[in-house]
């Protein structure tokens, strides 16, 4: 069997192909042959060896992966040989592991997957799980017509982001890089896409809201952005930072808040492994993703396709900033 490993952090070219044996399910386990497999951010952080949740070296990086049942164990229930399946990091016992061409879990941990489902758009459920995570932290918002701002709006979590919000009423606004970004943003659905470094963001978003501000930020790249976001909020708005790319921010944040007192704004730090020990709360949201993508009330995004054998390419995408939509890779 192929897979892929890190036995010394590092660059993509520390991701070695490796042939290991087959794995065989034990008692109350099941194999599941990979169809796809996702790539995604914290499979970096497992490869240079920064993620807080690091596996164990040598470790096999990936968080999800899409197949087929394909050998029992001993004692399993409810599962059958051709049942397809989605397998997320979120429910191992340790983080990664899915960039092989098969994996054996226990029965408990992977998801039914839908026949409406392909398996290529099944590994960005768990960005729609991240994305209703998100929103059901964030604070209520005040408005009768609410509006969000989401950076990075031509990512993956990003455009689970916006369809979530815009099926509860808000108004979407990303934030783009490029301009071909901006046109990949557009196809999720956001109602305005705002480029990055070309105008101001606080004036931009104060003309879109009619000078009130949005209720609700996401963002995942820290630094400035993080910022600009509390800026751009409404009074009573909310900034959900859940990730800091581009490092903390330089500006003393708390002195901003209270600068900004009279809005009465809020910060929340944020990380889907909040729902580690919460399993019925974890799987509840993966189990409304999935009903979410098979009614087709949110889609998944266009794929970047890959072999196994790239996955070296994949990564030096991921490290350029040149991933738009999943990158998938199929056996």
């Amino acid at each position: 069997m192929k897979a892929v490993q890190v036995q010394v952090p590092g660059g993509p070219d520390q991701l070695m192909v490796v042939d290991l044996p087959e794995p065989l399910p034990g008692p109350g386990q099941v194999r599941v042959k990979a169809k796809a497999i996702g790539v995604g951010r914290p499979d970096v952080l497992i490869r240079n060896g920064t993620y807080k949740w690091m596996p164990p070296l040598p470790a096999t990086p990936g968080a999800e992966l899409a197949g087929e049942i394909d050998a029992l164990g001993t004692g399993v229930e409810h599962w059958k040989l051709g049942d397809r399946v989605l397998v997320s990091a979120r429910e191992l016992e340790q983080r990664g592991g899915c960039y092989a061409e098969a994996i054996v879990v226990n029965q408990q941990a992977p998801y039914r997957l839908p026949l409406t489902v392909s398996f290529e758009d099944t590994v960005s459920l768990p960005n729609l799980q991240l994305a209703l995570a998100l929103m059901r932290v964030a604070s209520p918002a005040q408005s009768k017509k609410p509006s969000v701002l989401i950076t990075g709006a031509s990512g993956g979590v990003a455009g689970m982001l916006c369809q979530v919000a815009k099926s509860k009423g808000f108004m979407a606004i990303g934030i783009s890089r490029t301009e071909a970004k901006s046109s990949d943003s557009l196809e999720y659905g956001f109602d305005h896409v705002i480029r990055s470094g070309q105008t101001s963001l606080n004036e931009r978003v104060m003309e879109l809201t009619h000078g009130k501000g949005v209720d609700l930020v996401f963002d995942h790249l820290g630094g400035q952005s993080l910022i600009d976001g509390l800026q751009s909020l409404a009074p009573l708005g909310t900034l959900v930072s859940y990730n800091i790319i581009l490092g903390v921010p330089t500006e003393d944040v708390f002195q901003l808040l209270r600068n900004l007192l009279g809005k009465s704004l809020a910060l929340r730090c944020f990380s889907m492994h909040t729902f580690d020990q919460d399993k019925p709360a974890r799987r509840e949201l993966m189990l409304s993703a999935i009903d979410l993508m098979a009614q087709g009330i949110v889609k998944a995004p266009a794929h970047q396709l890959f072999k196994l054998n790239d996955v070296r390419q994949t990564h030096e995408l991921l490290d350029q900033g040149l991933a738009g939509g999943k990158i998938v890779m199929r056996p």
